[in-house]
C-alpha cells in the first residue's frame, strides 16, 4: 500500500527542520538557530495512531537567484511534485511578510493541498498570532509549536483525515530501516561526494555545487540497480579541527561518523588533485575505527596530467600500504567515468563482509597458520593457539582460544589477519582477531599436599635411594692359581 507523502515547505529558519524531527520521533535533520541550514531533501517515517506517512524536509525558499539557492529551490519543486500534500510554515512571531506571500503564489502553481502552519506560536494568544495570516487565501492557518510540540499532533490528525489515509497498523515502512546496502560516503569538503552520489543515481538528487560545504546533513538515499538495493549516504565534508568555527559544522561531522558506523561500506572519495593528506588519513582512520568495509575511490581523475597520475599513484602504494586490503578505484563523479564499477566492488565487500564461516574450516586454517609459523615463547613457553570461532560480522570477528595469547604480538595477530583474509576471501574489509586466554582448570581447586605429608613423602624417598645405594653389586678378585 503506498503511503501518505507530505512536505514541508517554509521560508529559511521557521521551523521545518524541528517539526520533522517530531513528526518523525527522530534526530536526523540537524537543528539549529540558523537560516539556510537544511539543502537537501531528507525524507523520513512517521505514525499517526495506525495510519503511517513519509515526511520531506525540505531547504528554505530565499527567492534568491544566485548561488547554491536555486539548487535549493529545484529540490524543493521536486518534493512537493512527490508529495500528497503540502504544510507550509510560516513564524508566528515574525508576523506575515511578502516572501511568505510570495511563497503561497508558488505553492497554488501545483494543485496540492496546502496547509498553513503558524509555527513558534508558544506563550502566545493563539488567535492574536493567526490574524494576519487568514489574508493569503489558505484556509483556517493551525497554530502550533514544533519545539514544544503544541498542537501537532492535532494539526496531524486533521491533515491525514482529509487525505482519507488508510488504516495499516501492521505495515513496516522501508524507510525506517534504511534496505539493502548502506552505502556512506565520506571526504574532505568538495572532493565530489555529492556528485558522485548524484552520477550512481543518475539524477540530482542532492544539491551539488562547487563550493566547500555544500552539503551539512548526512542524507540517505534509497534506490535499486540490477535487483539490489541500495541506500547511499551523503555526508559533510570534514576538515581539520583547528578549521572548525562554526557550531554547525561539528554537528554536521558528528553526522557523518554516526553515518559511518550505521553503514556496511564506507567508499573514502580522494580529490586525485591535491593527492593523499593528512585529512583524509584522519578520514580513513575513523573509517577503520568503523569496522566498516572499505572502498577508495579517487577523483577528479580526468582533469590529472600524466605526471600527477603517477604521483598519486605512488601515494597510494606508499601512504596506504596499511589498507593494502582495500580497492582504489580512478574515477570522474562529473563525466561518470569509472563510476560503474563502484557498485560491483561495494557489492563484493559487502557479500564478504556478511559471509558466514563454519567453526571447522576456521580451526583447520588455524591449525594450518600455526604449522607454517609457530608463535613465539613467551616468558620461555609456547603460546598455544588451541580453537576459533566466529564471533560476529561485518567486520568478520574471529574469536581465538589458547593459553597466554593475550601476550601475542601484534606481529604475530597481523599474520592471523592475512591468513584468514586470504583463505576465505574477505576483500575489502577488516579482520578484527579476538583473544580468549583458556582458564586452568586447577586454579582454584584446593590442594591436599600438606606440610607433614610432604615431609614424610621426602623422608620415605630418601630410605629408597640410601637401600638401592647399598644394594649395589661388588666385583669379585681374581685369584691366580
Amino acid at each position: 500500500m503506498s503511503k501518505t507523502v507530505i512536505a514541508l515547505v517554509g521560508r529559511p529558519n521557521v521551523g521545518k527542520s524541528t517539526l520533522f524531527n517530531r513528526l518523525t520521533r527522530s534526530r536526523d535533520a540537524i537543528v539549529a538557530d540558523y537560516p539556510g541550514l537544511t539543502r537537501d531533501r531528507q525524507y523520513g517515517t512517521g505514525r499517526l495512531g495506525s495510519k503511517p506517512y513519509i515526511v520531506v524536509d525540505t531547504g528554505g525558499l530565499s527567492g534568491e537567484q544566485e548561488g547554491v539557492d536555486p539548487l535549493m529551490a529545484g529540490q524543493v519543486k521536486t518534493a512537493i511534485s512527490e508529495a500528497d500534500a503540502v504544510l507550509f510554515l510560516v513564524d508566528g512571531r515574525a508576523g506575515l511578510i511578502p516572501a511568505d506571500e510570495a511563497i503561497a503564489r508558488y505553492l497554488r502553481q501545483f494543485n496540492k493541498p496546502v496547509y498553513l502552519l503558524v509555527n513558534k506560536a508558544e506563550g502566545r494568544d493563539y488567535a492574536v498570532i493567526s490574524s494576519d495570516f487568514y489574508q493569503m487565501g489558505l484556509g483556517h492557518p493551525f497554530v502550533i509549536s514544533s519545539a514544544h510540540g503544541d498542537n501537532v499532533a492535532e494539526m496531524m490528525e486533521s491533515v491525514l483525515a482529509d487525505l482519507d489515509c488508510d488504516d495499516d497498523a501492521d505495515s513496516e515502512l522501508e524507510l525506517d530501516a534504511h534496505p539493502g546496502i548502506r552505502v556512506a560516503v565520506i571526504g574532505r569538503p568538495n572532493v565530489g561526494k555529492s556528485t558522485l552520489i548524484n552520477r550512481m543515481m543518475g539524477e540530482d538528487r542532492v544539491v551539488a555545487f562547487d563550493l566547500p560545504g555544500t552539503t551539512r546533513d548526512s542524507i540517505y538515499v534509497p534506490f535499486e540497480r540490477a535487483g539490489q538495493l541500495f541506500t547511499l549516504i551523503d555526508t559533510a565534508g570534514v576538515r581539520r579541527r583547528k578549521n572548525i568555527k562554526e557550531k554547525i559544522e561539528k554537528f554536521s561531522i558528528v553526522k557523518a561518523i554516526e553515518a559511518m558506523e550505521s553503514s556496511h561500506v564506507v567508499v573514502l572519495v580522494v580529490d586525485g588533485s591535491e593527492g593523499i593528506t593528512d585529512q583524509d588519513l584522519t578520514l580513513l582512520g575513523l573509517a577503520l575505527e568503523s569496522g566498516r568495509g572499505l572502498v577508495i575511490a579517487i577523483n577528479k581523475w580526468d582533469n590529472l596530467s600524466q605526471e600527477q597520475r603517477d604521483k598519486i599513484k605512488h601515494e597510494l602504494d606508499y601512504k596506504l600500504h596499511f589498507v593494502d586490503y582495500a580497492k582504489k578505484h580512478l574515477i570522474s563523479a562529473l563525466h561518470g567515468t569509472g563510476v560503474g564499477d563502484l557498485f560491483k566492488t561495494v557489492t563484493a565487500v559487502y557479500q564478504a563482509a556478511m559471509k558466514q564461516v563454519s567453526t571447522s574450516d576456521l580451526n583447520r586454517v588455524l591449525e594450518q597458520a600455526v604449522l607454517d609459523h609457530q608463535p613465539p615463547l613467551i616468558g620461555g613457553r609456547r603460546v598455544k593457539l588451541r580453537y576459533a570461532h566466529l564471533g560476529g560480522l561485518n567486520p568478520p570477528r574471529v574469536i581465538v582460544h589458547g593459553t597466554q595469547v593475550d601476550k601475542l604480538p601484534q606481529a604475530y595477530s597481523k599474520y592471523l589477519m592475512n591468513v584468514f583474509r586470504k583463505a576465505f576471501k574477505w576483500i575489502g574489509t577488516p579482520v578484527m582477531i579476538e583473544y580468549r586466554v583458556t582458564a586452568n582448570p586447577y586454579e582454584n581447586r584446593k590442594s591436599n599436599f600438606t606440610y607433614r605429608r610432604g615431609k614424610s613423602e621426602t623422608q620415605a624417598e630418601n630410605a629408597f635411594l640410601k637401600r638401592k645405594k647399598k644394594k649395589k653389586p661388588t666385583q669379585k678378585r681374581r685369584t691366580s692359581g
